[in-house]
């Protein structure tokens, strides 16, 4: 995007009434490019070659059917802002990630783990069928996910753990007893995760600093392409090295990867479970007030590296509590 440029694209359109089937297919194909609704005939993109391109072919596609079209780079002053409008586009796509993790829950439900009773036949195949839908749909979705929205991790964890147990055999041993791997070959590296980070990448980053790579220096990248460099390691970021594994979120990765057993830090992993999978899965009574923390630090005008730092306070008086709860 060129630094001339307001940063938004804006298609206003005037429909007509008949028939319905035009207005229907306008909005499908509008939805499909990613477009968001902030008036009912008003829709925005940022503004890219791309998004240019096809604000032009709906121009036309809207003029062909009888109706009228304008489009305007803009730029928010008065009312919404550029910061309210990028948030309500990762909302839009944080909502379309959970509804694909909440799919592959339903498309795994039933189908055995590793180690047991092989699938039927039926069975085998309404799952590799549930695994392409899931597969072009998580495609669909990453290809207008303009601003690294939450959620696509751990979907996309959850389709590679059905596609990991489709695949293995059927008298293959479970994960467990698989190498541990050492914290001392992982000192002093950089660790790349997506920008403005939230409770997993929080607590991960803790964690990778107490009990993994105490030498730990992180960035902060728009995950959207990114490239890594040689011997950067991602979590919590599409395809990167630690990140979420079926119903694991990263913080848990991790911890199973290194061995990390300390009661203490399973209990937050736990707490950081239900707040980033949204699953009440454990139920801690903790988990409210540290998801309300979060949202806090979040909120504030600060960089990653600040929200990392006073996020691992707030970890460090979870851990020394826990720990000390245990021992009396």
């Amino acid at each position: 995007m060129s630094d001339a440029r307001m940063p938004w694209l804006v298609l206003i359109h005037q429909l007509p009434p008949k028939p319905a089937y035009f207005r229907v297919k306008v909005w499908r194909r509008l939805q499909a490019l990613g477009a968001l609704a902030i008036k009912s005939s008003v829709y925005v993109l940022p503004n890219t070659d791309e998004a240019r391109e096809d604000f032009a072919w709906m121009l036309r596609e809207i003029r062909k059917g009888g109706g009228d079209a304008s489009v305007a780079e803009a730029g928010f002053v008065e009312g919404l802002s550029d910061e309210a409008v990028r948030t309500s586009f990762q909302s839009a796509r944080e909502a379309d990630y959970r509804a694909v993790a909440a799919e592959a829950r339903g498309v795994a439900r039933g189908f055995p783990r590793r180690g047991g009773r092989a699938p039927s036949p039926a069975r085998r195949a309404a799952v590799e069928a549930g695994i392409g839908r899931l597969q072009k749909r998580l495609a669909e979705i990453a290809k207008i996910d303009f601003f690294g929205a939450p959620g696509r991790e751990a979907a996309d964890g959850l389709v590679r753990d059905m596609e990991n147990r489709l695949g293995a055999k059927d008298d293959a041993p479970p994960r467990r007893g698989a190498r541990r791997l050492q914290a001392a070959e992982y000192r002093g590296r950089t660790w790349v995760t997506r920008r403005n980070v939230h409770v997993d990448r929080m607590a991960s980053a803790w964690l990778i600093q107490r009990f993994i790579d105490p030498e730990a220096t992180f960035a902060f990248v728009q995950s959207r392409g990114y490239q890594p460099a040689d011997g950067e390691l991602r979590f919590d970021m599409f395809e990167a090295e630690f990140t979420h594994d079926g119903d694991l979120c990263t913080y848990e990765v991790l911890c199973r990867e290194f061995g990390l057993s300390d009661p203490a830090v399973r209990r937050i992993g736990e707490i950081v479970h239900d707040i980033d999978l949204k699953d009440a899965r454990y139920g801690h009574p903790e988990t409210p007030g540290l998801d309300h923390l979060v949202i806090g630090i979040a909120g504030e005008r600060i960089d990653d590296a600040a929200r990392i730092e006073r996020a691992g306070a707030v970890f460090d008086g979870l851990h020394g509590y826990f720990r000390r709860k245990r021992d009396a």
